[in-house]
């Protein structure tokens, strides 16, 4: 009979070219996977990007925000929330970093993933300089569609000027951080 031994069984000059075809087997299979999920991902991301573009969101003081007119500059923003400890400690951070980028041409917006007395509260008792708007616990969705694969915070994300994410960080920035950030963009 000529039966094929098994693996565990193969001469040993059949055995390392064996597991050669194995690894290169597995090997093409996973990038076939991964070649996969990354197709799948990138369109969606798009997506998730141009819809961003499109958002109109209530703002604390009853204005509305529409994403839109901070297209065409370099953008950050941050998710965050009243009841999250190092969103409120990165807030002045951020809002250095604004003062210091926008006269180059760069916005900054918080969403704000909470409920809008808190978020008035804080706002009156440490005012930032830049835009905050509303995003409620959508706010948490829209973060997972921007890349927070864990949709905790804070989230923050980099936009370049052709509104395209570019950088992405869970977890507490600095404003050294930040401008480390703006550098790699050239401005």
């Amino acid at each position: 009979m000529n039966a094929t031994p098994p693996l565990s069984e193969a001469p040993a000059s059949g055995s390392g070219r064996r597991r050669l075809l194995i690894a290169a087997t597995a090997l093409a299979a996973g990038s076939a996977g991964l070649l996969s999920f990354l197709r799948a991902q990138g369109p969606a991301l798009g997506e998730a990007e141009a819809r961003f573009w499109t958002l109109e969101l209530p703002q604390p003081d009853g204005a509305t925000l529409r994403t839109a007119t901070f297209r065409g500059q370099p953008l950050l923003l941050n998710f965050w929330a009243t009841w999250c400890p190092p969103c409120i400690k990165e807030l002045p951070e951020i809002d250095r970093f604004h003062t210091a980028m926008r006269p180059q041409g760069w916005g900054v917006i918080g969403l704000a993933v909470d409920a809008p007395t808190p978020v008035r509260g804080f706002l009156a008792r440490q005012p930032l300089g830049f835009p905050v708007a509303l995003a409620g616990l959508e706010g948490t969705e829209m973060s997972r569609e921007l890349g927070n694969t864990q949709g905790a915070l804070p989230f923050t994300v980099l936009f370049d000027a052709s509104g395209r994410i570019v950088r992405r960080k869970l977890g507490e920035t600095t404003l050294a951080e930040l401008k480390g950030w703006a550098a790699t963009l050239g401005r």
